[in-house]
C-alpha cells in the first residue's frame, strides 16, 4: 500500500477510498481539462460573439457552466443506475453500509467538487461559493469511512434540475431570453426542481434524519449536528430558491428591459450547480 493510500485509509479514516483514488484523480483532471481547454476552444468557435466578445471573467463563468453540465450528464445517470441496481441488502444499513458501484460515482463527484472548490478560491467572488464547494467535497469524501453513502447517491439526483438551470443560463447568454425554448426549458427547470429537490429530496431528508436519530450514539456529536442542521438548512434553501426562480423566470417573459439586461449581463454566479445562480439574475 502506498503512502497516500495509508494516509487516506489510516490517518483520515477513509477506509474505503484507496481503491477509488484513481477514479477521483482522473475525474478531477478531466473536469479541469474541460474547464481550461475544451470549453474555451469549442465555445470560441461555436459562439464567437456570445463567448468571444466577453471579458476574461465572463469567459471563465461560461466555461464553469460547461463543466457543470458535463458533470450533471455523467453523475446523474450513474447515480440513478446505482440506485436502480441496488440489492435489498444495500438498504438495510443506511448509515454504515457500502456498495462498490457507489464508490465510483462518489469518486467522480469528489473530483468535481474539488475542482469546484479550487476554482471558487482562485476566482474568488463570494465566500459562499467557497464554503459550498468545501462542504460538498467533505461530505462526499466522508462517505468513504463509510458513512451515509446510501443517501449521498440519492442526493446527487438533485443535480437533475441543474441541467435545465445551465440551459436557462446559456439561452440568456446567446440572445434567446424570453424565447419559446426558454419557456419550455423553464417548465422543466421548475418541475424538476420541485419534484426532485423538494418532493423527493424532502422525503429523503426525513429518512436521513431518522437514520441519524437511530445511530446518533454511534457517531461523534459533531456528525449529528453538522449533518442534521445541514440537512435542514439545505431543504429550507431549496424552498427559498424555488420561489426566487419563479420570480426570475417571470421577468424574462414580462419585462422587455429585463430581458435585454440579462442578455448583456456578465457578472453572474460562477457555480452552475448552485440553484442560486438563477435567483441572482433576478
Amino acid at each position: 500500500m502506498s503512502f497516500l493510500d495509508r494516509f487516506v485509509s489510516e490517518t483520515l479514516g477513509l477506509t474505503k477510498f484507496p481503491p477509488f483514488l484513481s477514479t477521483f484523480y482522473w475525474a478531477f483532471i478531466g473536469f479541469l481539462f474541460i474547464h481550461q481547454v475544451v470549453a474555451p476552444y469549442f465555445s470560441q468557435r461555436r459562439f464567437p460573439t456570445a463567448y468571444g466578445g466577453k471579458s476574461r471573467g465572463a469567459k471563465n463563468n461560461w466555461s464553469i457552466h460547461v463543466v457543470s453540465q458535463v458533470h450533471v450528464l455523467i453523475v446523474v445517470p450513474f447515480a440513478l443506475w446505482c440506485i436502480l441496481n441496488e440489492t435489498p441488502e444495500d438498504g438495510q444499513d443506511r448509515a454504515f453500509g457500502w456498495n462498490e458501484h457507489v464508490g465510483y460515482v462518489h469518486a467522480i463527484a469528489c473530483g468535481y467538487f474539488l475542482w469546484d472548490t479550487l476554482d471558487a478560491i482562485v476566482n474568488f467572488i463570494d465566500p459562499g461559493f467557497v464554503a459550498h464547494g468545501v462542504a460538498c467535497f467533505a461530505i462526499y469524501t466522508m462517505s468513504y469511512k463509510p458513512f451515509v453513502q446510501y443517501y449521498g447517491t440519492r442526493c446527487l439526483l438533485w443535480e437533475t434540475s441543474t441541467f435545465f438551470l445551465n440551459n436557462h443560463w446559456f439561452l440568456d447568454k446567446t440572445g434567446r431570453t424570453g424565447s419559446l425554448i426558454q419557456l419550455v426549458n423553464g417548465f422543466f427547470l421548475l418541475g424538476s426542481f420541485f419534484f426532485v429537490r423538494m418532493v423527493y429530496g424532502g422525503w429523503i431528508s426525513v429518512q436521513f434524519l431518522l437514520t441519524l436519530k437511530t445511530v446518533y450514539h454511534e457517531i461523534p456529536v459533531a456528525y449529528t449536528i453538522v449533518y442534521g442542521l445541514g440537512n435542514l438548512v439545505l431543504q429550507g434553501l431549496n424552498w427559498f430558491w424555488f420561489f426566487k426562480m419563479i420570480a426570475a423566470l417571470r421577468k424574462r417573459f414580462v419585462n422587455t428591459g429585463e430581458r435585454t439586461r440579462l442578455i448583456d449581463e456578465d457578472h453572474l454566479s460562477p457555480n452552475g450547480h448552485n440553484p442560486t445562480a438563477d435567483s441572482q439574475n433576478a
